[in-house]
């Protein structure tokens, strides 16, 4: 019988498997003045999360750098640098090594805008953050050629080791 990894090698899905796992739940309040994104990735390293993501976020911030939507892996300098008070309305990614964070913010005139998170998060008052691990994954970034940007590969941890090992060699 083949294993998942297996199929999607040979259906050249370039390991897109879909994975369930058991969750293990964190939650941190960051205060003012604190860069938030730099904050969740020192939070995700000293707990050596291996594949985690935000689940919710309230809170509000006074700075950010976001890339916009429209850059491309070749025009990647569609940047947008944010200043005033911002209530955070949606904040969503994965906070792997090479995080991919999204994040919605809501000026006092109540206008949104978002992008990529590219750092600069300054909190204003608070940032409440929940987080999730999914215990059973490990979750990585290859470059996909397709994009041209590193796109999130999902293994089992089980699966982890044959990374070291190279490619798997699939055998009828």
């Amino acid at each position: 019988m083949r294993s998942m990894r297996q199929w999607t090698l040979i259906l050249g899905l370039n390991r897109m498997a879909a994975a369930g796992s058991a969750l293990q739940v964190h939650a941190v309040r960051f205060g003012p003045g604190q860069e938030l994104f730099g904050c969740l990735q020192a939070f995700v390293e000293e707990r050596r999360l291996r594949a985690p993501f935000i689940i919710t976020c309230v809170g509000s911030v006074t700075k950010a750098t976001l890339r916009l939507a429209n850059a491309t892996a070749t025009n990647t300098n569609e940047v947008l640098h944010l200043s005033g008070r911002f209530e955070i309305v949606s904040l969503v990614g994965t906070l792997n090594r090479d995080a991919h964070v999204h994040i919605s913010l809501s000026d006092p005139d109540g206008r949104t805008v978002g992008g990529h998170v590219l750092g600069d998060l300054e909190v204003f008052t608070t940032a409440e953050v929940v987080i999730g691990d999914a215990v059973d994954l490990q979750f990585s970034r290859e470059m996909d050629r397709r994009t041209g940007f590193p796109e999130l590969v999902v293994l089992a941890r089980s699966e982890v080791g044959d990374l070291e090992t190279g490619p798997a060699v699939i055998s009828d």
